[in-house]
């Protein structure tokens, strides 16, 4: 099932998914998907997001009354709203908050006005869409067309963007690790000293890596001499891949490559490099991915209308920059 602003909440920016050729990218339609919707809907006010999460009970002095056409957004639905939004502190969460909630009147303002009946979906664990939740996805159905993306848009594109439609390059690996504990200096240090040696030893007999991966090696690996398989990117930790990337088949590190698990040996014994996929069997991705594009436009468009015609008081939608609640 498809909710739009569950419990209240607004994605805080414009969809950013590429149609990627990742393996199990999900790729979903606007309309079986209106969180996108929703956040386009942000775009009308966007903010950078921040990590951490806000406070409970933050302290706030001075904070305005908010309204929208004389509705008046509360304190306390604003402050229940916040753990929605983190923020790097309270008073940016609760600018976050009010402006998710300032946009969400506006829509169901809106949707009323218009008389509109909507008739709550239950996804396949049975639960059903809030009732609310429901109208707004009615809403933007009625007022927001999204184009088709024909074939001619979708080549495009495609054409346009070569590097997003690869296959992944793939790494044939193999690793010694010395497990040190980035904490502990000592251990690091006499982990690296015993890199730096078994370097030397393998710059020799490079085809001693399997018997001093099997007694060195603290990773599992060291019972198939080290071998790690096919290595693709996000598989294992940054150091390690950046490590892969700068050597050719064939070749081993010069120097030990620390990471959070200790230090590695690294080996390098085949690259298989990523091809371009072809437009037929990504056209489906990219024709989803510019239509929610599409879509997430529209509701910005749209939101900004109901604003502009609105009495909205004690936050702004329009600005870009630092806190909106005034």
């Amino acid at each position: 099932m498809a909710t739009i602003f569950r419990d209240g909440r607004f994605p805080k920016t414009m969809p950013t998914d590429s149609p990627s050729a990742v393996p199990g990218h999900r790729h979903v339609h606007p309309r079986a998907q209106a969180a996108q919707a929703a956040a386009a809907a942000r775009a009308a006010a966007t903010q950078p997001s921040a990590a951490t999460q806000a406070p409970a009970e933050p302290q706030m002095p001075d904070l305005p009354d908010i309204s929208v056409d004389g509705v008046v957004i509360g304190e306390a639905e604003i402050r229940a709203e916040m753990h929605n939004h983190p923020a790097p502190d309270a008073r940016r969460a609760y600018a976050e908050a009010a402006r998710a909630l300032v946009i969400r009147e506006l829509l169901l303002s809106a949707a009323r006005r218009r008389d509109l009946q909507a008739e709550p979906e239950i996804d396949a664990a049975g639960k059903r869409e809030v009732d609310d939740d429901a109208l707004l996805r009615a809403l933007l159905d009625a007022e927001v067309t999204t184009p088709t993306a024909d074939a001619v848009a979708c080549r495009r594109y495609y054409d346009r963007n070569p590097g997003k439609f690869t296959s992944g390059t793939i790494y044939e690996a193999r690793h010694i690790l010395l497990a040190a504990p980035e904490s502990d200096a000592t251990a690091r240090k006499t982990a690296e000293d015993t890199a730096r040696r078994l370097i030397a030893v393998l710059q020799d007999d490079p085809s001693a890596f399997a018997a001093l991966a099997e007694a060195h090696s603290a990773c599992p690996s060291r019972a198939q001499g080290g071998n790690l398989g096919q290595v693709t990117a996000g598989s294992t930790v940054p150091e390690f891949e950046r490590a892969l990337a700068g050597l050719g088949a064939g070749q081993m590190v010069a120097e030990p490559v620390g990471s959070r698990f200790g230090v590695h040996v690294i080996a390098l014994d085949r690259v298989i490099a990523g091809e371009t996929l072809p437009f037929e069997l990504v056209e489906a991705r990219i024709a989803a991915w510019l239509e929610a594009s599409s879509w997430s436009r529209g509701v910005a468009q749209f939101i900004g209308v109901l604003a502009g015609a609105a009495d909205i008081r004690g936050i702004t939608l329009d600005a870009a920059d630092g806190p909106l609640v005034q």
